[in-house]
């Protein structure tokens, strides 16, 4: 599965956790959807550099007409064949991850059992918005570590420092599963604007029985 709550986590406190799980859930879950080539995907074959600059332009276009961001990557997207499209202000890492940093921020970088909140803004290779803590009204909480996020995620915000902002581009195979066991049928590209707030220490704690994860 994409996110799965940590078993220990039962404690009022972690009700935020898993309200996050189930919106980023749902982010990969509806999204089906000049500048150098950063990556490509699928079948290689010979293409009409007319045809591709044709794709370009009318991703551009459907991506001014959902409101996309400033210089947001563009997917040219040929049947199975995928090619994203970004300035050079974007780094690509051996994983295939793809970001961009707008501020750096101060501090340390989060570790395995610390709480790390968030706010961010999720979209889809078109650049329509499909979801936002900044509408839902509170920041994401996660403990990193966890399996709680998907592989890309996790990996993008592991080097943050709060109060850093950060663009991550998702390439499939760092997203969620796909299959017929699972809720997802298509292999999508997946971006994320991110602004990482706050990270806390996590503490196990034990009355009689009762067990949970206390983050301050």
């Amino acid at each position: 599965m994409l996110l799965l709550v940590p078993f220990e986590q039962n404690d009022s406190k972690v009700l935020q956790e898993e309200k996050t799980l189930r919106r980023m859930m749902l982010v990969m879950f509806v999204t089906s959807s000049s500048f150098p080539t950063l990556h490509s995907y699928g079948k290689t074959k010979t293409k009409n550099p007319y045809d591709e600059r044709r794709l370009l332009e009318q991703n551009k276009r459907i991506q001014r007409e959902n409101n996309a961001p400033d210089d947001f990557p563009s997917f040219i997207r040929e049947g199975f064949d995928v090619k994203v499209v970004a300035s050079d202000n974007y780094i690509k890492r051996d994983s295939g991850l793809i970001y961009r940093d707008f501020e750096v921020g101060q501090g340390d970088c989060p570790k395995d059992g610390q709480q790390v909140i968030f706010q961010y803004i999720g979209y889809n290779e078109s650049g329509r918005r499909i979801d936002s803590t900044y509408i839902q009204g509170a920041p994401a909480k996660i403990r990193m570590g966890t399996k709680a996020l998907v592989p890309g995620f996790e990996e993008g915000i592991r080097d943050m420092k709060p109060g850093g902002k950060r663009r991550i581009i998702i390439p499939p195979e760092l997203g969620p599963p796909v299959g017929p066991s699972t809720f997802f049928s298509a292999k999508q590209f997946e971006v994320f604007d991110v602004e990482l707030l706050n990270i806390k220490d996590c503490q196990r704690r034990t009355i009689g029985f009762y067990s949970d994860v206390v983050c301050d």
